[in-house]
C-alpha cells in the first residue's frame, strides 16, 4: 500500500476540476474571502472550450449576463477573448432576445487561467483527485491518486465529463473525458460513500482545416454592430498592455472588436443517405452507447433518422480563433467512423475537398441526479461537499458556470457560518435552474430554454445586475468599487423614471408614449435625452413598454400556483391540446398526472405547459367546481 503526504496547508474551499464550473466555484470561493484551492488534472487545460468555442445563446446569454452580475468572470472573459459578437432574436420582445459571442478557443482559455493565478486567496494546483475524505458525515479533506492528502472544510466537485468517461469513434472506443485527456474514477468513490449515479452522453462534431473549405459556396454571416456584450462593467479589460490574450479593448469610451465572420451552409439528401448507409456503423445504433444523449442537440445520425422527412440540416462554419485555420462544423455531431465522417463532410456545399483535423466524437460519463442536493447545491449525505456542472446531469458551459458560482459562493459562506446565497427561480434563470435541478431532477442533459421560467418577461438579460448586484454585494462576490459604480447606476435609473413620470409631451406623461410601439427613445426631445447616458434611457423604455405583460404574466402565475390542485381527467387526449411541444405530450401521455401540481413536477415539463393545459382545462370546464367556487377574484392590471 502507498505511503500518503499530508500537505501543510489546510484549506477552506477545495474545488476539484477547472472547467467552467469550477472556474467560478474557486473564483467565487476566494472572492468572498475563503483560502481556495482547485486541483485540476492538467493546469494546461484550465478554461477549456471542450465543444464550440461560443458564450450564450437563447436563454444561455441570459445566465451569462446574469453570472457577470453576481460578480463571476464568465462575461467578461468571452467580451475580452470574442471574436464575432451577436444579439439572437433581436427583432422579437427584449425578454427572449440573448447575446451570442463566438470565442477565440486559445485566448480565451489562457487569459482564465492567468484570471485564475492573479487571484487572491486562490492557490492552483495539478493533482487527480480520487477520494473524497469523510469523517462524521462531514467532508474534511480529498486525496490524489499519487497519496497526497488535502484537508479542507468544504469541497466542490465539477469533474465535468471525466466521470469513468468513455469515447467513441465508430466502433473503436477508449477511456477519456474528452479527446486526449484522461478519464477519472471518483466516481466509484463517490458511490461507495453511498451516492446514486447515472450515465449520460454528450457528443461534438469535427474540426475542419479553412483552408480546405469553399467560403464561395456558403453564406456569410457577419457580427452585430454595435457588438453587444456580456459584461456590465469593462474597465478591467485596459488594466494591462501585456496581457496578450486580452484581444479587444475600450476606445474612447466604446468596445472595440474586429470579427471575424462565420458561413452558413447545409447537408444535403447526399449527406443523408450516406448517414443511413452506415448507421450499423454508428455506435448510438447498435447499441454501444447506453448513456442518455441531449435531446436538443442531437447528432446528425438522429436529426436524419427523427427528421426523415427534412431533405437539409443548417450548418454553420464559425472559426476556433484569430490565430489558427480550424474551423467547428456547428450542426454535425457525430460519432460516426472517420471515413464515413469525411464522406459525409464532403458531400456538403462548401466541403467538397474539406481536410478533418479533428474527428467527431461522443463521450460517455456517470452524472449524479441532482434530487441528492439542497438548494445550496451542498449534498444531502455529506455536509461541506457539494456538486456543480455536468456532474448534476446538465449540459452546456453556462449552466455549469452558473452552478460553479453558487456551489462555490455557498461552499465559502458556509465555512464563514453565514447566510447561504440561493437564489429564487422568479429573480433569476439561475435560480430557475437550480430549482428544476434539486427539485424534479432531469432525464437527460439539462439545457436551459426561456420558456423554463414562469417570469421570463421579467427576467431579461438587460436587468440580470438590477436583479442580482445587490445581493452579490452582500454575499460578499461583488466588490466595493464596482459596486458603487452599480450605485451610480440605479441612481441615474431612478431619475430617468422620475423624468418619465412627472415629464409631459403634447399632454402625455413620457411613461406613457413608452408604452405605445411607434414612440421610443429616439422620439426624445435632445435636452430630456441629454440629461442620462441613452443606455439608461432604453432600460427606462423597456420596462415601461412592457409593464404590463409583466404584471399580467405574474397574475397568472398567481393563479397557477392556486391551481396546483386543478385535475387532469384520465386518459386525456393531449393532442386535442395546440401549444404542446411533441415531447410534452408524449410524457404526459405515460406519465398520465392527474392534477396540474404532479404534471408541473415532471422532468422537462415547463411553466408555459402547465399553463397552455390549465387554460385549455378552464375553456373546456374540465376541473373541479370546488376551485370555480373558492378561486380568488384576480383583477387583470394593464
Amino acid at each position: 500500500m502507498s505511503k500518503t503526504f499530508k500537505l501543510p496547508t489546510e484549506y477552506d474551499v477545495v474545488v476539484v476540476g477547472s472547467g467552467h464550473a469550477g472556474i467560478e466555484a474557486a473564483l467565487a470561493a476566494a472572492r468572498i474571502g475563503c483560502r481556495t484551492l482547485m486541483l485540476t488534472q492538467n493546469l494546461d487545460t484550465i478554461g477549456q472550450m471542450s465543444c464550440n468555442p461560443a458564450i450564450g445563446g437563447l436563454a444561455k446569454g441570459h445566465i451569462v449576463r446574469e453570472i457577470d452580475a453576481a460578480g463571476g468572470a464568465m462575461g467578461l472573459n468571452a467580451d475580452a477573448t470574442g471574436i464575432q459578437f451577436r444579439m439572437l432574436n433581436r427583432t422579437r420582445g427584449p425578454s427572449v432576445r440573448a447575446p451570442r459571442v463566438q470565442c477565440d478557443k486559445k485566448a480565451y482559455q489562457f487569459r482564465m487561467k492567468a484570471v485564475l493565478e492573479r487571484a487572491d486567496n486562490l492557490d492552483t494546483k495539478q493533482a487527480t483527485v480520487s477520494r473524497i475524505l469523510v469523517e462524521g458525515g462531514k467532508v474534511v479533506g480529498v486525496e490524489t491518486d499519487f497519496g497526497l492528502k488535502v484537508m479542507t472544510h468544504s469541497v466542490v466537485i465539477t469533474a465535468g465529463t471525466f466521470l469513468r468517461g468513455l469515447l467513441h469513434v465508430g466502433q473503436s472506443r477508449k477511456a477519456g473525458g474528452r479527446m486526449a485527456d484522461a478519464s477519472s474514477a471518483l466516481s466509484e468513490d463517490l458511490r461507495q460513500i453511498g451516492f446514486q449515479a447515472g450515465r449520460f452522453k454528450t457528443g461534438t462534431p469535427c474540426r475542419l482545416n479553412g483552408r480546405s473549405i469553399d467560403f464561395s459556396s456558403c453564406t456569410i454571416q457577419l457580427g452585430d454592430k454595435p457588438p453587444p456584450t456580456f459584461a456590465f462593467e469593462h474597465e478591467e479589460l485596459n488594466n494591462g498592455a501585456d496581457e496578450i490574450f486580452t484581444l479587444n479593448s475600450i476606445r474612447g469610451g466604446q468596445f472595440h472588436v474586429e470579427q471575424l465572420p462565420c458561413w452558413i451552409t447545409g447537408t444535403t439528401p447526399r449527406t443523408h443517405d450516406i448517414i443511413r448507409a452506415n448507421l450499423d456503423r454508428s455506435p448510438l445504433y447498435t447499441g454501444r452507447i447506453k448513456g442518455t444523449g441531449p435531446r436538443y442537440c442531437p447528432s446528425i445520425e438522429d436529426k436524419v433518422v427523427k427528421f426523415s422527412d427534412k431533405h437539409s440540416h443548417q450548418i454553420f462554419l464559425e472559426p476556433e480563433g484569430r490565430h489558427t485555420h480550424e474551423y467547428y462544423v456547428n450542426g454535425i455531431s457525430t460519432s460516426l467512423p472517420y471515413d464515413v465522417q469525411l464522406e459525409l463532410v464532403q458531400s456538403i456545399p462548401g466541403l467538397a475537398q474539406a481536410e478533418i483535423m479533428r474527428p467527431g466524437y461522443a463521450v460517455e460519463y456517470d452524472y449524479f441526479p441532482p434530487t441528492q442536493l439542497f438548494p445550496t447545491l451542498e449534498t444531502k449525505l455529506v455536509s461541506g461537499l457539494y456538486f456543480a456542472g455536468q456532474v448534476n446531469g446538465t449540459s452546456g458551459y453556462e449552466e455549469a458556470a452558473a452552478q460553479g458560482l453558487i456551489a462555490g459562493a455557498n461552499a465559502a459562506l458556509k465555512v464563514q457560518e453565514r447566510p447561504p446565497f440561493v437564489l429564487d427561480r422568479r429573480e433569476a434563470y439561475i435560480g430557475v435552474l437550480i430549482s428544476d435541478l434539486v427539485v424534479k431532477g432531469t432525464e437527460e442533459p439539462y439545457r436551459m430554454f426561456t420558456s423554463r421560467a414562469e417570469d421570463r418577461l421579467f427576467l431579461r438579460h438587460d436587468n440580470a445586475d438590477q436583479r442580482l448586484t445587490d445581493r452579490a454585494f452582500a454575499a460578499g462576490l461583488v466588490t466595493k468599487k464596482r459596486y458603487a459604480r452599480f450605485q451610480e447606476k440605479i441612481r441615474l435609473l431612478d431619475q430617468a423614471r422620475f423624468t418619465s413620470t412627472e415629464t409631459k409631451l403634447g399632454g402625455i406623461p413620457i411613461s406613457q408614449l413608452f408604452k405605445r410601439s411607434d414612440f421610443g427613445v429616439r422620439d426624445l426631445p435632445p435636452e430630456i435625452v441629454s440629461c442620462v447616458p441613452v443606455a439608461i434611457w432604453e432600460l427606462v423604455e423597456t420596462d415601461f413598454k412592457y409593464e404590463g405583460y409583466t404584471a399580467r404574466q405574474s397574475e397568472q402565475n398567481r393563479k397557477l400556483e392556486y391551481r396546483q390542485e386543478q385535475t387532469i381527467p384520465d386518459g386525456l387526449d393531449y393532442s386535442k391540446i395546440s401549444g404542446l411541444r411533441s415531447e410534452t405530450r408524449e410524457k404526459l401521455r405515460r406519465l398520465r398526472p392527474t392534477s396540474l401540481g404532479q404534471a408541473a413536477r415532471i422532468s422537462g415539463i415547463t411553466p408555459v405547459d402547465i399553463a397552455i393545459i390549465s387554460i385549455w382545462l378552464s375553456k373546456n370546464n374540465l376541473q373541479y367546481n370546488r376551485l370555480e367556487q373558492e378561486e380568488p377574484q384576480f383583477v387583470e392590471k394593464a
